[in-house]
């Protein structure tokens, strides 16, 4: 496998500079459009109707808005198998309701009936009815956010057994803030696409924080052996060039080809209106070109950035006590 000679640490503020630009544009988007919760951390209440025939996100959205008079979301889940036989009615629509009312039986036979005079051939039918309380899904939200933390420490705690020879803990809060790196973007990635924060935005960050540190910790095998190979003189950016270029070819592949298969899932979901899907495989195709992104351009050279810090700093030290 063909080795490159990249300076990424010579270059680390470059990269610094490309991952502070895109956070800063995230967050210009964060505070113009806020952040959207999903019902199930924001609590509210939810309709799903089966239906056939074919219908599009926006009209049932001003539908149903007019009917109720509340702000909705909708999610369409086509089924694929149906296609060629739009009588059958295995698609469904999800309608939600923000906030802490829940929705009325008469609320609802008046939006069934709008439903049905709108789109008299789909016939519309209740397959479920539920609502979820604002205090659970603050409680969910802090239950998801709990779990994140955790899997942070327990991350650290694992890179830091691991790679003790080569400064274990400040490998692995190098790693962890890689890491939040990428958790940010993909939450700027759901607020630039509008998308609600949910159940999906937490599986994607779970996948993401495993994916990114994956290739992170090759990178950081490379360094262990690097610097039994090479000796005490190599410099610590030696070491980190050496190691990301011995891996580079790996990591670029393995992303690319997982790139390619969420891509393939999000244009299917695109083309069939799998709003479910589409709003996983989105975030997770950024999130995969960041986690990779961070591992070769973030963590190692981060790991280095510390490392000359100390250094300057002891020598600074040793400067003062010989005067």
């Amino acid at each position: 496998m063909k080795t490159f000679n990249f300076q990424f640490c010579e270059k680390k503020k470059l990269f610094f500079g490309i991952s502070l630009a895109v956070l800063a544009i995230g967050l210009i988007f964060n505070i113009i459009f806020g952040t959207q919760l999903d019902i199930q951390f924001s609590g509210g209440a939810v309709i799903k109707y089966s239906y056939s025939g074919s219908i599009t996100q926006e009209d049932v959205e001003k539908i149903v808005k007019d009917a109720s008079g509340k702000d909705v979301s909708v999610r369409i889940h086509e089924d694929m198998s149906t296609v060629n036989d739009p009588t059958i009615a295995n698609n469904s629509v999800s309608i939600s309701f923000a906030g802490t009312d829940s929705i009325s039986l008469e609320q609802q036979q008046a939006i069934a009936a709008a439903l049905d005079e709108k789109h008299p051939d789909s016939k519309f039918e209740v397959i479920e009815s539920s609502s979820v309380n604002p205090t659970m899904g603050r409680s969910f939200l802090l239950k998801c956010a709990i779990a994140i933390l955790i899997a942070f420490v327990l991350l650290v705690v694992y890179v830091g057994f691991r790679f003790k020879k080569i400064g274990g803990v400040t490998a692995g809060i190098m790693a962890i803030i890689a890491l939040l790196h990428d958790v940010l973007i993909v939450y700027f990635t759901f607020v630039v696409f509008r998308m609600p924060i949910n159940d999906s935005f937490m599986a994607v960050v779970l996948t993401i924080l495993g994916y990114s540190l994956n290739n992170t910790i090759i990178i950081y095998d490379r360094i262990r052996e690097n610097r039994r190979l090479m000796g005490p003189k190599a410099t610590y950016a030696q070491l980190v060039d050496t190691s990301i270029n011995q891996t580079l070819t790996r990591s670029i592949f393995t992303s690319l080809s997982t790139f390619i298969a969420i891509a393939a899932v999000f244009v299917v979901g695109t083309v069939y209106g799998l709003t479910s899907v589409t709003t996983f495989a989105l975030p997770m195709m950024v999130g995969v070109v960041v986690g990779c992104y961070s591992s070769i351009f973030i963590a190692g050279p981060l790991y280095v950035a510390w490392h000359d810090h100390k250094d300057k700093k002891r020598e600074s030290a040793q400067a003062a006590e010989t005067k």
